[in-house]
């Protein structure tokens, strides 16, 4: 088993492989504060015909990551919620185009959330582990990317922010990166509006009529 750690937000980052999942081509779990997250990579040999290449992410979420069984009818989970969708997305988008030109082989990856301890969302931490276990396989994929979320707090940039201090930051970004660039960023922010109440009341009413918005954010 090789095992590497980090300071990374003022709490430690590890990542372990060798360990599970050994049949899968590459495989490594990450660990961050009390949440733990397996990735897992595997190809099919063989050249997919045709300009795309087959590539699947699966981020799971499981219920007993965080302490708690289904009840009820429903004895099992359900169906993907929007944010293992949104998850999935977030991990393939980065990871497509690092692959070497002309790969276009059938490709799975599947985080899978192990633990979460309600404070350090998983999220960020598989697009660390899907990368991981991608490089320690033998899929031609040169280009590692990692990823962190920044939050915006008391005048200061905080690295990984809990889920407490995120509720409270007034800006909130999520960069991927790659050796050369940047691989892909999403912000969010809260604005204030900038008029009196009345003046904002009127504001509103007359974009209403017009049929256009009234928020002055966009996410």
């Amino acid at each position: 088993m090789t095992k590497k750690e980090m300071q990374i937000g003022g709490r430690t980052l590890s990542l372990e492989t060798g360990a599970v999942a050994r049949q899968a081509n590459g495989a490594c779990v990450i660990r961050y504060g009390d949440t733990v997250v397996l990735a897992t990579a595997c190809f099919k040999e063989g050249t997919v015909l045709g300009d795309f290449m087959p590539l699947t992410v699966d981020y799971k979420e499981y219920t007993y990551a965080g302490g708690r069984i289904p009840g009820g009818f429903f004895k099992r989970e359900g169906r993907p919620t929007e944010k293992e969708i949104l998850t999935s997305r977030l991990i393939d988008r980065p990871l497509r185009p690092s692959f070497v030109e002309g790969y276009k082989q059938e490709t799975q990856i599947i985080a899978l959330v192990l633990s979460a301890d309600g404070e350090n969302d998983p999220d960020i931490f598989a697009i660390n582990a899907a990368s991981a276990s991608l490089v320690v396989s033998e899929i031609p994929f040169l280009n590692p990317i990692s990823a962190v979320r920044v939050g915006y707090l008391d005048g200061q940039i905080i690295i990984n922010p809990t889920n407490s201090a995120r509720a409270k930051s007034t800006r909130a970004s999520c960069s991927t990166r790659s050796m050369p660039r940047t691989a892909r960023s999403s912000r969010s922010a809260r604005c204030r509006t900038r008029f009196a109440p009345k003046q904002a009341s009127r504001r509103s009413q007359s974009q209403s009529r017009r049929g256009t918005p009234t928020n002055c954010c966009k996410t």
